[in-house]
């Protein structure tokens, strides 16, 4: 009886199927009831002739029984199945979990290529991640949308937009953009050489933690996760105009025999009446389930090549791994900025993983990358923007060369020549955790810092850029006081298992690590699990990190001026001023420490006309929180006012929050530092003819971006 599932629970499952009873089986066989338990509970095997009397009574064939890995039961017909509304009479106006995230591409490529990542399955070989971009129009649309049974969906979006809830109002754009668009955009993100959706339907496992359940990360090895709250997940859903996904998983482990096509579509709603019944949210389609107690319930159901062709989820291999299609995407960011168009998204993707995952993606001779990822768009399944693989050589050549010279053991003392990587160590203690108590000490863990001249493509460069774990970037820090006539270069952070050594020192560190960053991962920073989990002093430890790694820096190219670019350099800081504005109608210099000032400013031109600039802002103490208008000012002179031009973007890089265009920074901060790209629309001249500055005031109350 050894192939497929075992015996019993598959015996037990096409007993559901039917509806028959164990006691009209033992009747069909000729067995007793006791026999017929023990076979299903695994006690016994029932003999070879026996088995021929089981096929019959389940109207089977023998090798079905014998292989185990398919249902001798026909399929029911797959349905969706939506959650009754709770008997307490609590009600759930969307998905939390989604708020934590922006409905934006960059994002959502962040989250998924970041949970394939942790995914990975043969760790000698890279998880390999493809978005596709797939317009579909005409039939192509038609066909798609009923084959998601999108009739049977109707009444209940209708039910949930008509709530005055965020959620409801966002389905009422969604529906409408449905109703009048003859297009309808579909993205899928597929893994290959990952888990899969492993496990049972409801208990513990990866299928259950992305399916079912929310806030359960469920990683194998945690230690290693990039993430680790449960969240990123949502990201799919909260990109879906009608927060419906459709799943098609190849599992590394079979389930109930099987490992190909695991289907399953999640569907979040709002609380809802339809038809004089309340329904929770939550909505699932598959196979109608028979086991005790899930009655009804939608289940997984193990589809064929016609299903997954229409529901455009076919896999290109049976490697392991998942396909996530994101029903009707929709990035915010991108219809906020103009910039909604396939090739737009096409463009943004790719720079999104190159920004995120350049590290993941680097390889060398000898060590193979740990991912790879590309993007490519269709409309109607054909080709129209040919796949483009994201190449960190490409996009972020001279921190490629720099992590490549660590890998390979190619990294010099002092820089030379512009090949050059330089390598410094960096020490973080790690405090010991509470539990611990104080007979352990603090762990000194050795970060790597590298460092190399930037190269004429980057478009960022002058700043270190911070990772751990499978080395996806977590956050940027930009050192203070390196001097002028510093050569442009970039710098490299690695630290926990990012610097590809093992052990107690290494997994310390990444487990501090991570325990100190917010659910997007994007900063090291002080959160409410350090404070629960380690020893006081765990804030300190990661200020003293930070000043040691810029004192690294230092040490590399403080001392280091290239002529040319010293003068270039010279050229740029004259073009940048320091100024602010009085708060509350008080006068002062720029060093008075009464009211907030602008403490430093550094930037460049990119090439759209636009100053990227990076401001830090002191603040003195306050038992409140400053609320400041930053406001960019275009020429006037080194002292002068000048005039006031728009953000186009602001973006927040230690210690405060952004209220619109509010710079919002807590009680007790004494500094906040964010970067800012102007609006080239708002300049009065051309911006390669005047300086800028930046002020701050006060800012009026109720302010917020327009």
């Amino acid at each position: 009886m050894e192939s497929g599932e075992e015996f019993g629970p598959w015996l037990g499952r096409q007993l559901r199927r039917r509806n028959m009873t164990q006691a009209e089986l033992a009747a069909e066989v000729k067995v007793t009831r006791a026999a017929v338990s023990a076979w299903i509970t695994g006690r016994a095997q029932p003999r070879p002739e026996t088995v021929r009397q089981i096929a019959e009574a389940l109207s089977t064939d023998l090798g079905t029984v014998y292989a185990r890995t398919t249902d001798a039961v026909p399929a029911h017909a797959v349905q969706w199945y939506h959650r009754p509304a709770h008997s307490d009479g609590g009600r759930e106006f969307g998905n939390a979990a989604a708020f934590a995230f922006e409905a934006d591409l960059r994002v959502l490529a962040r989250e998924a290529t970041q949970n394939s990542l942790d995914e990975r399955h043969d760790p000698t070989q890279p998880v390999r991640v493809r978005y596709t971009l797939h317009e579909l129009t005409g039939e192509h649309r038609r066909a798609f949308l009923q084959a998601m049974q999108w009739e049977s969906l109707k009444s209940h979006y209708a039910a949930a937009a008509a709530s005055d809830q965020k959620v409801g109002r966002a389905l009422v754009e969604g529906l409408r953009e449905l109703e009048d668009s003859e297009t309808l955009l579909l993205l899928r993100v597929d893994d290959y050489n990952a888990n899969g959706l492993t496990g049972p339907e409801y208990d513990d496992g990866r299928f259950a933690a992305v399916v079912r359940r929310q806030l359960d990360s469920h990683k194998v090895d945690n230690r290693r996760a990039g993430g680790s709250y449960g969240l990123g997940k949502a990201t799919l859903w909260a990109t879906s105009r009608l927060g419906l996904v459709l799943i098609n998983s190849t599992l590394s482990v079979p389930h109930e025999g099987r490992t190909e096509r695991r289907l399953i579509g999640r569907l979040d709603l709002p609380w809802r009446e339809v038809d004089g019944e309340a329904y929770a949210g939550p909505a699932w389609l598959g196979e109608p389930d028979a086991a005790r107690g899930y009655e009804g319930v939608s289940r997984s159901w193990w589809g064929i090549q016609e299903e997954t062709t229409a529901l455009h989820l076919e896999r290109e291999s049976d490697d392991p791994g998942t396909s996530f299609l994101v029903v009707a995407v929709h990035d915010a960011a991108a219809v906020a900025a103009g910039d909604d168009g396939l090739h737009a998204m096409h463009e943004k993707l790719v720079d999104s993983l190159a920004d995120d995952f350049w590290a993941a993606m680097t390889d060398t001779a000898s060590v193979p990358p740990l991912l790879k990822a590309s993007v490519r768009t269709l409309r109607n399944g054909t080709e129209l923007i040919p796949e483009t693989p994201v190449s960190p050589d490409q996009r972020k050549p001279a921190l490629a060369r720099a992590l490549r010279a660590y890998l390979a053991g190619e990294t010099v003392d002092v820089l030379g020549v512009r090949t050059d990587v330089a390598l410094r160590t960096v020490t973080l203690n790690v405090p010991p955790l509470r539990a611990e108590g104080k007979a352990v000490g603090n762990t000194a863990h050795e970060a790597v810092l590298l460092v190399t001249p930037a190269d004429d493509q980057d478009r960022t460069h002058s700043e270190i850029v911070c990772m751990r774990g499978n080395r996806m970037k977590i956050t940027t820090q930009r050192p203070r006081d390196l001097g002028f006539g510093v050569e442009p270069f970039q710098a490299v952070l690695l630290a926990g298992f990012a610097t590809a050594r093992d052990g107690e020192d290494v997994s310390r560190a990444e487990a501090f690590l991570r325990a100190s960053e917010p659910p997007e991962h994007n900063r090291w920073e002080w959160t409410e699990e350090l404070s629960v989990a380690y020893a006081r002093g765990a804030k300190r430890r990661l200020d003293e990190f930070r000043a040691s790694t810029a004192d690294a820096l230092r040490a590399v190219v403080g001392n280091r001026a290239v002529p040319s670019a010293g003068i270039a350099t010279e050229l740029l800081r004259e073009r940048l001023r320091f100024t602010q504005s009085p708060v509350a109608g008080r006068q002062g210099t720029r060093r008075s420490r009464g009211y907030p000032v602008v403490d430093d400013v550094d930037g460049e031109v990119d090439s759209t006309g636009a100053w990227v600039l990076r401001v830090r802002v002191a603040v003195p103490p306050s038992e409140d929180a400053w609320r400041l208008s930053p406001v960019p000012r275009l020429g006037g002179g080194r002292t002068g006012a000048g005039a006031a031009v728009r953000w186009a973007d602001l973006t927040v890089t230690e210690n405060c929050s952004f209220d619109g265009d509010v710079l919002v920074i807590a009680p007790g901060v004494r500094y906040a530092a964010f970067t800012g790209i102007t609006d080239p629309d708002t300049h009065p001249v051309d911006t390669g003819m005047a300086n800028i500055g930046v002020d701050v005031h006060k800012a009026e109350e109720g302010a917020k971006r327009a």
